[in-house]
This record gives structure tokens, sequence and C-alpha cells, in this order.
């Protein structure tokens, strides 16, 4: 069912909400990136797209926007080998190399000065463990809208801890994407839908475009 508009407004107000790309690296998503499938479906199914609306509307509307990246030492230390999955990305041919172009935020996502990027070396979540807690704290969020990849892993994994932190999760399943394609609506509506706001894409923008409380001061810069 589909939220009810005031209500997402006001849980969208961009003075505390904050936007979370989640692993919209090139190495990820590209289309030269190590998961072939995973890339060829965020594309083929407009999330990617989606998620570029949303953070061109964030920036628009003065909503901080944080994108989470998955990267690695040439030498592997730091790096969590305590699941299969670690294991398997150790033999992917694309490495998500510390200072490579695998690690950039894919095309055509903007960025700006003003956006953060928030980098891992161990781990499943974008949130847990990589500081963001304390950095939505700062910024006042309340509400993380979180979009990206893979709704398998690290999308559930983000979700989860924003809810666990107090934070309001908001997810626009059309700017959420995994393998199979078709498992994703089934994480939205069996797993995501119990502990998030699911909504659109749309939706999210146009709630953005509404006329919002007064424009909130303008932000020291930061370094990124």
């Amino acid at each position: 069912m589909a939220p009810d508009t005031a209500r997402l407004g006001e849980q969208l107000d961009p003075a505390s909400t904050v936007l979370l790309t989640v692993e919209c690296q090139r190495g990820v998503v590209g289309p030269d990136g190590a998961l072939p499938e995973l890339a060829a479906t965020v594309r083929k199914s407009g999330a990617l797209a989606n998620i570029a609306r949303l953070v061109a509307a964030a920036h628009d509307a003065d909503v901080q926007v944080l994108h989470a990246v998955a990267e690695r030492r040439p030498d592997g230390r730091g790096a969590s080998r305590n699941a299969r999955l670690f294991k398997a990305t150790e033999r992917l041919p694309v490495q998500q190399v510390i200072g490579s172009t695998a690690v950039r935020i894919a095309e055509p996502i903007p960025v700006t000065e003003d956006d953060l990027v928030v980098r891992r070396l161990h781990g499943l979540s974008p949130v847990a463990g990589t500081g963001v807690d304390a950095l939505l704290r700062n910024f006042g969020c309340r509400t993380l809208v979180v979009t990206g990849v893979s709704a398998n892993v690290a999308i559930p994994n983000a979700v989860f801890d924003a809810v666990n932190l107090g934070y309001t999760a908001v997810v626009p399943a059309d700017a959420i994407a995994g393998v199979p394609a078709d498992y994703t609506p089934a994480m939205v509506r069996h797993t995501l839908a119990l502990v998030a706001t699911v909504t659109t894409t749309d939706d999210i923008l146009n709630s953005w475009r509404r006329p919002q409380r007064p424009h909130r001061p303008q932000r020291p810069h930061r370094a990124r």
C-alpha cells in the first residue's frame, strides 16, 4: 500500500533527511563492473537512472547526500574474510581498489562538493561500523532514504541498521536492485515493507518539489 502523501512529506523534510546511495560505483554498477548481471539489472530496471534523478533532486532541495562506497587496499589488509561472499569477491576480475576508477561514483549520478563519500574496507553494511551514524546525527537526520545495490545484501543491511539506530528508513523501490531481477520486489514486499516506508522515486521527487519550510542556512564547506 502506498504511503500517505502528507505523512511521506513530513518524513522527507529536507532539513532532517539524508539520501544514501549504496555501492553505486563504477566497479559494481558500471558497464565494465565486476558483477555484470547486477550492473545489467540496475540499468535495465531503470534503478540507476532513478538514483541519479533522486540525487539531482536532493541537491536542488538542499537534502544532504551520502555515497557509500565499498573498497579494498591493494594488499587486502583489513578486508573481511568470514563469509563466502568475501572470498568470492577476492576472485572477481575487477577489484574495488582504493583510488581506482572502480570506486568512483558511476554515471549518470551527479556528485557535488557538498556530497560526502563514505568508504569502508570491511563488512557488509554501509552504515554499521562506517561512521555514517555519527554523520547522520551531526546533520540532524531523522529520515534516511536508502537507494542503490544490492537488494540481496547491502540494502537490507542499511535499512535494518538505520531502523535499529532510531532513524526512519524510506526506500524508493524503483531505485534499488538485486539479482535475479524478480528477487527485489519479493524482498521489498516481504521484508523491507515491514520496517521501512516503501515508496517510489516520483513520490519522493514530488514531495521535494512542494513548498517546504524556510530554506535552512547555508552549510559550511566540508572536506570530502
